[in-house]
């Protein structure tokens, strides 16, 4: 915990940049609060969730993306949750959710957004703050076009939603969408596979040893499970649907100007940089900090991005006196 008070803030890059914050906004818990792992019944389908804060804290909605789980958030949720209530689920098929026959369940953003909207709904947390990364941005923003008076602020973390983010790593996601052909459907088989799992880690990060080889070896475990390359293959196709609706997206940011913090790995050859500076054409005082990292930039800049937020959320959301545990 005390290298997070030692930390002192990125530059950033928007024009309008907040003074530095006091130590008091930034400085972390002295203990590790109590992290809970649970799972509800939403519509029929298993999902899991890891929860931590006082249940009456403003709420953080940590959305993750592929081929991750909410284990992403692992190491944040800690240095949060003496200020926040932090909910961050599974989607079906991956982490500790429920994986529904693809006979049985359409899966797609759309059908993870009304999960999570019935999971908050069930929790009771009817305002939050969203942090979206990669395929978590899709599943928030549409849950911010349900429900835009529940959004809070965004902290964007290498989630996408401009075409100027999609880089050539897209173009063969882009030739399926096109034809839907099998072949195309069948050359993607090459982003489930071990080299292209720990990719997404490793690359654009300055010094690997810091990135825990954990992280690729548990989600390839997961990607591995029988009939899960089906269902990663089903969502590599619909994730045109979310292009669709970057439109709607802008105007979401556009109308409602949330409070927003984009925190980019900068080096992310997937979504680059240039996805990130995309923002500031819809949300112009959002606050861009662009991390020497990849893809996952909280793997080895997340003392950074903790301190970012807190300080960034205490002047965002309500203040908050540390109030009873999340127990449900």
């Amino acid at each position: 915990m005390a290298v997070l008070v030692a930390l002192s803030l990125p530059t950033p890059t928007s024009a309008a940049s907040p003074p530095a914050p006091a130590a008091t906004t930034t400085q972390p818990a002295a203990l590790s609060p109590t992290v809970h792992y649970r799972s509800k019944s939403i519509g029929g389908v298993e999902i899991f969730y890891r929860e931590a804060g006082p249940v009456d804290a403003p709420v953080l909605l940590l959305l993750h993306g592929f081929p991750s789980s909410s284990h992403m958030f692992r190491n944040l949720i800690p240095l949060l949750a003496d200020r926040y209530r932090l909910i961050a689920p599974d989607y079906p098929g991956f982490g500790h959710s429920g994986v529904p026959d693809r006979a049985q369940f359409t899966y797609g953003f759309a059908a993870f957004a009304d999960l999570v909207d019935g999971l908050m709904g069930t929790l009771g947390a009817e305002r939050y703050a969203l942090y979206v990364m990669d395929y978590g941005a899709p599943v928030g923003y549409r849950l911010a076009l349900k429900h835009p008076e529940r959004v809070t602020a965004l902290v964007v973390q290498n989630g996408n939603a401009y075409e100027d983010g999609l880089s050539p790593f897209w173009s063969p996601l882009k030739a399926y969408w096109a034809d839907g052909s099998q072949a195309n459907r069948e050359a993607l088989r090459a982003g489930l596979t071990p080299e292209a799992t720990r990719s997404q880690y490793v690359n654009g990060v300055a010094d690997v040893s810091r990135i825990d080889p954990d992280t690729w070896l548990v989600d390839q475990a997961l990607l591995d499970r029988p009939g899960v390359d089906e269902i990663m293959l089903d969502l590599f196709k619909d994730y045109a649907s979310n292009i669709a609706l970057y439109p709607q997206f802008h105007a979401f940011f556009r109308e409602k100007k949330p409070p927003t913090l984009i925190v980019w790995g900068a080096n992310d050859e997937i979504f680059p940089a240039a996805g990130a500076r995309a923002y500031l054409r819809d949300l112009p005082k959002a606050e861009l900090h662009l991390l020497n990292s990849g893809h996952f930039a909280l793997e080895d800049k997340g003392a950074e991005i903790a301190v970012l937020m807190r300080d960034f959320l205490a002047r965002s959301l309500p203040a908050t006196a540390p109030g009873k545990p999340a127990a449900r």
